[in-house]
């Protein structure tokens, strides 16, 4: 598609292309452009050719980590995980509508009604609630009635597949007396001490080990890619932020937090003139200037001798609890600051404000600095994407782009398709557009990448190795180390089976320092590496006073157990029912597990 924009971008023909585009923009938005050139931009994949929006991954990414269950830190690597989810789940999805698993509006009312999060105080279901509730997950009733509809198929079929398979009451008792079993046995670790054997790595025997895993051997197709990244984040990072400007931002986040206030009351009316009273409050506002003290003022002029006598102290109020213009007096003002005089419902008073129940300026500060910061470059933010998007478009390289915007040309190491980059590249659709035909096979510029509303991203593949047999002599260390690997662990295998020859001919016990380890069980919490406990439950039960040898290969030597004795172990009742309950559940995971693995394999998934 881009290849032939750029191709024709100066002749008469592009000029009407780009008539329609205007016409299709003016009338249907932007979004008519998708079907004239080509994908939504925003398709991160597509599962059996119904797409997967990034809206709809960054969405259920704010709902991770407003759930609290996801550090803010792994945002990033969230975003993988939760696109596989929504593949796996769309998967799952499309076999329930095909094999006829549907949920009608009645059933989905019911469903909502019936839920406790949408109750009020009185246990019956509440509009409101459930509009709140809602929107604080991030969802229109719309949306959420759609996907509770498909949870409701998919927990169908999940019940359907987990129903279809159960075990018979004999099976459950033979697992649970398999399961409270216990094993005595002695083990001994054999590893390279324990063989005289010397290696003898000849070519021959690297060749053949090369050419038997040739596989480990292969280098795919790999690209080096060049890239440049706009992070409103880091510009925000970079921005100095006026000190009187972050605590006009914490006055307008904290002007309605309830507070603690004091003040100085001097009535008019019968006894006194309005004009009279005036004076006497600003008397008691120049005492306050001289340096008294609020509680001694409040005694010589107030007043409400009540509060007078607490040093005016009106308690905690919230916005509107005395009327507008007390509000706005206690509302603007910082903690420990005094009001002029402000005259209010037949008296005048001053006004202090001794706490505010919010986070104080100094805790705020550092999310003040981000909030406002962020604010301030939305401008600069959108005029360099936009100015990347024009740049890079024809640029036949990214380093004079990333001069043009003030940008770091940055490079990745080799990368495969299949890799895991690290960093932006580790993104939804990143690795995906360095191997696309423009950007691999043509040598332009990508698209400009939109990875989340913060970051924008253009790559370029600046180097490209095409797939290849590694030689013998590029990988010579590399197989020499596994071949003596494997010598020395076929020499501790023979050492192991001469060993269980001279044991089961009652010699050579005395000559081993066995390792104890008595009464074990499956659920044991023992030291015994675990292979070595797996494979003592795997031996045969020994006859009275007799021992079962074996030898089991570790990732690093081997090992030599002698079983010992079994033992049938303690009914427990809880136990054994909570392993039956596991292992029906484990039947069903499996046989879902099973059906997703096919699902998958048979599936068309773009990503």
């Amino acid at each position: 598609m881009l290849q032939s924009i750029r191709d024709g971008s100066r002749s008469w023909g592009a000029k009407i292309i780009i008539g329609v585009m205007v016409a299709a923009m003016a009338l249907f938005g932007i979004e008519s452009l998708f079907g004239l050139f080509g994908s939504d931009p925003n398709e991160v994949a597509s599962v059996n050719g119904q797409p997967i929006m990034r809206q709809q991954v960054e969405l259920e990414v704010q709902r991770a980590l407003r759930s609290g269950q996801v550090p803010p830190e792994q945002e990033r690597a969230l975003r993988n995980d939760m696109l596989d989810q929504l593949i796996t789940a769309q998967l799952l999805s499309q076999y329930a509508e095909d094999g006829g698993f549907s949920v009608s509006d009645d059933q989905l009312d019911q469903m909502i009604v019936s839920l406790p999060e949408f109750h009020d105080q009185d246990g019956r279901f509440s509009a409101d609630v459930f509009r709140n509730r809602l929107a604080g997950a991030g969802y229109t009733p719309m949306s959420f009635r759609e996907e509770l509809r498909v949870d409701i198929q998919r927990q169908h079929l999940q019940q359907g597949l987990a129903f279809s398979d159960f075990s018979l009451p004999s099976e459950q008792e033979r697992l649970a007396s398999l399961q409270r079993q216990e094993r005595s046995f002695r083990y001994v670790v054999l590893d390279g001490g324990d063989v005289d054997a010397e290696l003898a790595i000849s070519e021959e025997d690297l060749q053949a080990y090369y050419e038997a895993n040739q596989e480990r051997y292969e280098r795919p197709e790999q690209v080096r890619v060049e890239y440049v990244l706009i992070d409103r984040q880091t510009m925000a990072q970079e921005q100095d932020i006026d000190e009187d400007v972050l605590r006009d931002a914490w006055r307008e986040q904290n002007r309605d937090a309830d507070r603690r206030v004091s003040h100085i009351m001097v009535t008019f009316g019968n006894d006194r003139s309005r004009e009279e009273a005036q004076e006497l409050a600003a008397s008691a506002r120049e005492a306050l200037d001289e340096g008294e003290s609020f509680a001694d003022t409040a005694l010589r002029y107030s007043d409400d001798t009540a509060s007078a006598e607490e040093g005016g102290d009106l308690g905690v109020i919230s916005r509107g609890f005395f009327g507008d213009t007390f509000d706005d007096a206690a509302f603007g003002l910082e903690e420990g600051d005094i009001s002029q005089v402000v005259e209010l419902d037949g008296a005048f008073h001053i006004i202090q404000v001794t706490d505010i129940r919010g986070p104080t300026f100094e805790e705020q500060r550092d999310q003040l600095q981000r909030e406002v910061a962020l604010r301030g470059i939305d401008s600069e933010f959108n005029q360099r994407v936009q100015q990347l998007i024009d740049e890079s478009f024809a640029a036949e390289d990214l380093q004079s782009v990333a001069d043009e915007i003030g940008l770091t040309l940055r490079e990745s190491d080799w990368l495969a398709r299949d890799d895991t980059a690290e960093g932006v590249l580790s993104e939804p659709g990143v690795i995906a557009e360095a191997f696309s035909d423009d950007v691999l096979v043509e040598g332009y510029n990508s698209e400009v990448i939109e990875l989340d509303q913060d970051r924008r991203l253009v790559l370029r593949v600046a180097e490209r190795r095409e797939a290849t047999l590694l030689s013998l002599d590029d990988v010579r260390e590399e197989v020499e180390i596994s071949v003596a690997a494997l010598q020395q662990q076929e020499a501790l295998r023979e050492e192991a089976q001469s060993l269980i020859a001279e044991l089961r001919s009652g010699e050579g016990e005395g000559d081993i320092n066995w390792l104890e380890a008595n009464g074990v069980s499956r659920q044991s919490d023992t030291t015994v590496p675990q292979m070595i406990v797996q494979e003592a439950f795997r031996m045969p039960r020994p006859e009275e006073g007799e021992s079962v040898y074996r030898a089991v290969e570790l990732p690093q030597g081997v090992a030599l157990v002698a079983l010992d004795s079994v033992t049938d172990g303690e009914v427990d009742e809880q136990m054994e029912t909570f392993v039956s309950q596991m292992a029906e559940q484990l039947r069903a995971q499996s046989v879902l597990q099973g059906l997703i693995e096919d699902l998958y394999s048979d599936a068309d998934i773009e990503r």
